[in-house]
């Protein structure tokens, strides 16, 4: 189990490191704001999509290294993937994160079971679910996304 973590620990370290999609994505045609005030993350997520397929995505921001590598890690899975699959992928994510999902982390999650262990700390939930809010509300609604309230 320590083996695990500590490959969790490396893959969550190398995306904040080395961020995959880490600009401004200049033909978006979505995209929001989030914020977190408790950790101080803050980023933008850009999408374009043809109306329900993800063509490209990005993010631009800072903030922990979880919160970084989770959007990194996002935004490297979900292009290519329809809107609907990403809302159903999202939803998967935030029970595993939350850990409403039980033990073992949903197989359709992939490389993002590395973020299965933040359940433990609830005060980084927010953290890891923050670039998944913002991508949700960049194809929605364009809202800005703050995790001060109790809903995310």
């Amino acid at each position: 189990m320590s083996d695990l973590r500590e490959l969790y620990q490396e893959v969550i370290l190398d995306h904040n490191k080395n961020p995959r999609n880490f600009h401004k994505l200049d033909n978006a045609n979505h995209s929001a704001e989030g914020y977190n005030p408790l950790c101080g993350d803050q980023l933008t997520v850009f999408v374009k999509t043809d109306g329900t397929t993800i063509q490209d995505l990005s993010f631009e921001g800072h903030g922990c290294a979880i919160s970084k590598a989770s959007a990194s890690l996002m935004t490297s899975i979900l292009k290519g993937k329809s809107t609907e699959d990403a809302f159903k992928l999202f939803d998967k994510f935030h029970h595993m994160v939350t850990g409403e999902m039980g033990s073992e982390p949903d197989a359709e999650l992939g490389k993002l079971a590395v973020f299965a262990g933040v359940c433990e700390f609830p005060s980084r939930v927010k953290c890891a679910s923050l670039a998944w809010h913002t991508l949700k509300s960049a194809i929605s609604s364009g809202e800005q996304v703050s995790t001060e309230g109790d809903d995310l």
